[in-house]
């Protein structure tokens, strides 16, 4: 579905991005693990068009679009849930999935998508004439994944989902992300809880320093040693 081949991204004259590849089959969850500034948020928007790529290729179902603006993106399938959520916090529940729901496509079927939603997340639907920013942590963050998912996409980016959740809230989130896949839609998955990532991954990528260090079947990189000694904490 989707492949990336050989990017180097750049913030002006600092590389951040140094020929990175991976690709995402259909179906699957594919998680990019590392730790803080090894660029997987970079990658994530180089796969959206928000950050220009220097060299390489971005193929999605069979398509370069690597010059393809980011709206373009959207309409063929690809949506991403941000780091921090970024809801817009004065407008309702509802109000925000309608903002998910941009695209021609989406707009169409945006009372089927919405219902569809509201099943995945009931509490969205109980809570749909809230403000945004009355929802707990974890409600804020099934708001996002819902916008995301108001565009009907094929594939799904989603960075650091348990970003700043108690830990009871996180297992119901992976949870639902393990649901959403059941769905039919493909995850690709940056988040920094390591042990809960490639619990629910079928295969992942290690980032450091902008570079893939290490991939593979995320139950035998469970058993690495060196993804023990780095990321699990075991000695």
């Amino acid at each position: 579905m989707l492949e990336i081949d050989k990017i180097n991204v750049f913030y002006g004259e600092v590389q951040a991005l140094w020929d990175v590849s991976l690709r995402v089959n259909k179906g699957e969850i594919v998680a990019l693990i590392g730790s803080n500034g090894a660029g997987k948020t970079t990658t994530l928007k180089a796969i959206m068009g928000l950050l220009p790529i220097r060299s390489g290729k971005i193929s999605f179902l069979g398509k370069n679009i690597e010059k393809m603006p980011t709206h373009k993106r959207v309409e063929m399938g690809i949506a991403m849930v941000p780091e921090g959520r970024r809801l817009f916090s004065y407008m309702t529940v509802y109000e925000n999935l309608k903002m998910g729901a941009y695209t021609q496509s989406a707009s169409e079927k945006f009372e089927e998508t919405l219902e569809w939603v509201y099943g995945l997340f009931p509490v969205l639907k109980e809570y749909r004439n809230r403000l945004a920013n009355t929802l707990s942590g974890g409600e804020q963050q099934m708001l996002a994944i819902a916008r995301a998912l108001m565009s009907r996409p094929k594939l799904l980016l989603m960075d650091e989902p348990s970003l700043g959740l108690a830990p009871t809230v996180v297992t119901k989130l992976f949870e639902k992300i393990k649901e959403l896949r059941e769905t039919g839609v493909t995850i690709l998955l940056v988040e920094q809880n390591v042990r809960m990532a490639l619990e629910i991954s079928d295969r992942a990528y290690v980032l450091e320093t902008g570079r893939i260090v290490l991939s593979g079947n995320s139950k035998e990189l469970l058993r690495d040693e060196r993804i023990k000694k780095a990321y699990l904490g075991v000695v």
